[in-house]
């Protein structure tokens, strides 16, 4: 193994790790990421990690402060209404291409997703909050299936970092919305099996913009 594919597959783990640290909530908004500290718990060098920070920074998931460093980016209520609108933007773009082109195996993979998101939501909504991770990676499964037979790696990648900053704002204010949110997830997924990417869409626009107005009017950005 050559040094070189060695120290990418450590870039590459540190990576992956601080980001799903900031999207999961782990480092918090405003967090002031010190380099040393760092190295130690990503085991990954300084000189690494500053391109891994200048990286995530491209993505806005990290604030570069010159001089004084990094910082892990702020949540606020219009950045959370800005991120909903430009999920909305993509996805409600992708769903009539993904329904006109999915075939039955999309239709298997979209069930099964729902299906492990459903049993989640069930579990919270009875109170047992233990998995919140995995239910919004659930989340996350779903809707992503949802629209992956649009036909365009480009649009899906974009569609993921968006969603990845989405997903942020939701585990940063522990947003669950309960039996609401479970009832609109399962009309998604009638609607995609019906191939009713109109209704789809409209399902798609209450369910986010409920999501952010429960979040801002309960001040949980604040």
């Amino acid at each position: 193994m050559s040094v070189d594919f060695l120290a990418t597959t450590i870039a590459d783990r540190a990576y992956h790790r601080i980001r799903t640290d900031i999207v999961f909530g782990r480092l918090a908004p405003g967090a002031r990421l010190r380099l040393e500290p760092m190295a130690t718990i990503y085991g990954a060098s300084v000189s690494t990690l500053r391109e891994i920070l200048s990286r995530l920074s491209s993505e806005g998931l990290i604030v570069a402060e010159g001089q004084r460093g990094f910082q892990v980016a702020p949540v606020s209520a219009d950045g959370f209404r800005d991120v909903a609108a430009m999920r909305l933007l993509l996805e409600t773009y992708a769903i009539p291409l993904s329904f006109e082109a999915g075939d039955l195996e999309w239709e298997s993979r979209l069930v099964a997703a729902h299906h492990k998101l459903a049993v989640l939501e069930r579990r919270m909504m009875e109170g047992d909050h233990s998995e919140a991770e995995t239910w919004k990676r659930y989340d996350r499964q779903f809707h992503q299936t949802l629209i992956d037979a649009c036909g365009s790696q480009t649009l899906l990648d974009l569609y993921a970092g968006v969603f990845d900053q989405y997903l942020r704002y939701q585990m940063v204010a522990v947003v669950f919305r309960g039996a609401i949110a479970a009832e609109e997830h399962r009309r998604l997924l009638d609607s995609a099996l019906s191939r009713d990417a109109g209704l789809a869409c409209d399902v798609l626009a209450e369910h986010v913009n409920g999501c952010v107005n429960y979040t801002v009017e309960s001040g949980l950005l604040s």
